[in-house]
């Protein structure tokens, strides 16, 4: 890495030919993406035709933009008429409106016709994630014809199935490509259709990936509004659709905002600045926990052993709503759980709140007791068993709510969760405190 850094830097194109060329491919995407702006793009140009496909297609989309911009017209030309449309598109979410229209306008009839069909569909639909100008059938085809419209497709893409289409291309089903290749030549197409799941173009590009992981197909139809077959989203879609997805939901559930790319690309006041926001709400939320330690300091004053817990109730509070609100985020993010279950889910963790509680309170009692006195034990104990009882139901119900109203669960994230159960928490201890005390 720094040898190669170092011949593009010193403009020794030789050297750096040399080491490119005694890398294997499968390891050039993610070196190229460390090395800096200027010199990725130099390193770029020196890479045969082939391995530079195999790394433009390993590459995140914003990345792929970067170097689209930063390439002669004649490359950029080249490069960008040979994606996919879906390909394409994502990769033009991501430039200036002059690169993009640069690029449109460097593109035959059919590559624009196919790239503007889906920049017509909204930000992160399935229609955007979509490959068009599949093979299709109708039902009254035989396997003999079918496989012949394959042969004379050699540059389609990829298929697992062939969607069979009625009149007005009217979706009726699928055929799995094995059940063609295998079955008579004969063999009309209509007596090989299986029912099969789809999805809709305006449907959540997620909605589609977690519909393929269900239900195990490697190809899914897409149809617009009146059911007319449009496209196909494909399995190498869904693994790049999940990866985007938990991606940025880790990222939220952790406070952060996503970045949708490689890490050492980005800037330490790019970093920084998808980190504040989050921090500064933080921030100001933990004001809750100091107004609520001032309003109880003359109870402080009289029992000071109760100080002295704080940070166990504040970390027990934390800890147990983040593993909540994880739990909840992640079970309605596979389709285990829906937000018509809210109720369930609620009771569920209440229960769940109910055991750690009891648990807890159980192993501190009697050190507690043992240690100090007993009514410091009992006020910890019943403490610890309201505070485990609001955490999970705080983080059972804050993102199921967010859900129906229409937010990502995900930005609901542990840190806030956390916050909120600290300062409850520690106003739930002193209440308690005041009444077994009788301050």
């Amino acid at each position: 890495m720094r040898a190669l850094l170092a011949a593009l830097r010193t403009n020794d194109l030789v050297r750096a030919d040399g080491l490119l060329a005694g890398l294997p491919t499968d390891q050039l995407p993610r070196l190229l993406v460390g090395l800096p702006r200027a010199e990725r793009a130099v390193a770029y140009r020196l890479l045969p035709k082939d391995r530079a496909a195999a790394v433009f297609e390993a590459w995140p989309s914003a990345i792929a933009a970067e170097l689209l911009e930063d390439l002669r017209d004649e490359q950029t030309a080249t490069i960008f008429a040979d994606l996919d449309p879906d390909d394409r598109v994502q990769i033009l979410d991501e430039l200036p409106a002059s690169v993009v229209a640069r690029l449109l306008a460097g593109l035959g009839p059919r590559e624009l016709s196919a790239t503007r069909e889906l920049m017509g569909y909204p930000e992160e639909s399935v229609g955007r994630r979509m490959v068009t100008g599949v093979v299709t059938a109708h039902p009254d085809h035989t396997v003999a014809e079918t496989l012949q419209r394959f042969r004379q497709r050699p540059d389609g893409p990829d298929q697992m199935g062939v969607p069979v289409l009625r009149a007005g291309r009217l979706l009726s089903g699928m055929v799995p490509l094995h059940t063609i290749v295998t079955s008579p030549p004969q063999t009309r197409i209509g007596d090989l259709v299986e029912a099969f799941p789809w999805v809709a173009t305006d449907d959540d590009q997620e909605t589609a990936a977690r519909e393929m992981q269900r239900t195990g197909a490697r190809d899914l139809p897409v149809v617009d509004q009146e059911r007319r077959f449009v496209g196909l989203v494909q399995v190498d879609n869904l693994v790049d659709i999940l990866t985007e997805e938990e991606a940025e939901d880790a990222a939220r559930s952790a406070g952060v905002q996503p970045q949708n790319r490689p890490y050492l690309t980005l800037s330490p006041w790019r970093v920084a600045r998808s980190r504040i926001v989050w921090l500064v709400v933080l921030l100001l939320a933990a004001f809750l926990t100091v107004g609520v330690l001032d309003y109880f300091e003359a109870a402080l004053s009289q029992v000071i052993e109760l100080a002295l817990f704080i940070p166990l109730l504040i970390g027990t509070g934390g800890n147990t709503g983040s593993q909540s609100v994880t739990t909840v985020v992640r079970a309605m993010s596979v389709g285990d759980v829906s937000p018509g279950e809210l109720g369930r889910v609620v009771l569920r963790e209440l229960q769940v709140g109910a055991f750690l509680g009891v648990g807890l309170a159980a192993l501190v009692f009697v050190p507690v007791w043992l240690v100090f006195e007993v009514q410091v034990a009992i006020t910890l104990a019943l403490s610890l068993l309201a505070i485990c009882l609001l955490a999970t139901c705080a983080g059972a119900l804050v993102p199921m709510l967010a859900r129906r109203l229409g937010f990502d669960p995900a930005i609901v994230s542990a840190p806030f969760i956390t916050t909120v159960v600290d300062a409850t928490g520690l106003l739930i201890y002193f209440l308690v405190a005041k009444a077994v005390f009788g301050l």
